[in-house]
């Protein structure tokens, strides 16, 4: 993605992985084919590979410049944690140099902003030094809605950890370092970055405003994880922890920003990323890259 800036806002995108990924029979327990094929000319063309019938997806951070703020939005799986597939992809550190080629050191940091506690959205929150996972961001504070973070940590109490390690490795020491921020949904940084619940993909899912100048763009995080979602709002995502809620959600938010000029950083959309939604009836939605960024 290429920069995009919002008045005084500038957004990066910094990739730790992309391309052909998930099959969405697999992905949409509400899959059906034909209706997928029917929308697939309508849509853009990289959000599909067709030769393979996967699903293009990415896995990435947005890094938001304020005039007063390095901010980070989500940090994918990280490195050095053992996952499971599909989360035990190589070349990681594609992440962390993508980061530092944009001129940004781990100190230079100021806030991580969670837009939910999942184990490819808080993965570089922590670094592994001598045996001990620490903030990767030495002088930051942590976005963390308050309580979706309780609702992991109950989780955690009864030997319900995913993957035995997000909330341990990528949550647990931010809190006990000190540099967690539990925040409720009305969040707000300042005038540049506020918060909107979005709940239904994870307890309290949260998606990121940013606001500059008359323009306005929102990380949806996982609030929908693909454009065919746009779409047909009511395909719901496997790891949802509560598919209503979580459609419920998408056809509210979708709703609001249609044909607003509202700019979209969705989490998992494939490069060019950044998009716009325009009403298509009473509940489906197009979703247009916006290639000129000028």
């Amino acid at each position: 993605m290429r920069q995009i800036r919002i008045g005084e806002i500038t957004i990066d995108a910094v990739i730790e992985r992309e391309g052909p990924w998930r099959k969405p029979a697999d992905f949409f327990p509400a899959f059906d084919q034909a209706t997928f094929d029917a929308h697939i000319p309508s849509m853009e063309p990289e959000v599909s590979a067709p030769a393979t019938g996967l699903l293009m997806m990415t896995y990435q951070t947005f890094v938001v410049r304020t005039p007063h703020h390095t901010i980070l939005v989500d940090t994918c799986t990280g490195e050095h944690k053992d996952l499971p597939a599909p989360f035990d992809f190589p070349g990681k550190e594609r992440w962390r140099e993508e980061l530092f080629r944009l001129g940004i050191r781990f100190e230079d940091v100021d806030y991580v902003f969670c837009t939910h506690l999942h184990v490819d959205h808080t993965g570089w929150n922590t670094t592994l030094r001598d045996g001990r996972w620490v903030p990767t961001f030495p002088n930051a504070k942590y976005i963390f809605h308050k309580a979706e973070y309780a609702v992991w940590e109950e989780e955690y109490k009864r030997g319900n950890d995913p993957y035995g390690c997000i909330f341990r490795f990528n949550c647990l020491p931010i809190v006990e370092a000190g540099q967690a921020l539990l925040v409720d949904d009305d969040y707000a940084l300042d005038d540049l970055v506020t918060l909107t619940p979005t709940p239904g993909h994870s307890p309290h899912h949260c998606c990121v405003n940013l606001h500059s100048q008359g323009q306005k763009a929102v990380v949806t995080g996982d609030m929908m994880h693909h454009a065919i979602q746009c779409r047909e709002p009511t395909w719901a995502a496997a790891p949802d922890w509560n598919p209503e809620e979580g459609i419920h959600s998408r056809k509210n938010f979708l709703a609001s920003v249609a044909d607003t000029g509202t700019l979209l950083l969705p989490i998992h959309f494939a490069a060019p990323t950044v998009g716009l939604v325009t009403a298509d009836g009473q509940e489906r939605f197009h979703y247009r890259f916006k290639r000129d960024l000028s």
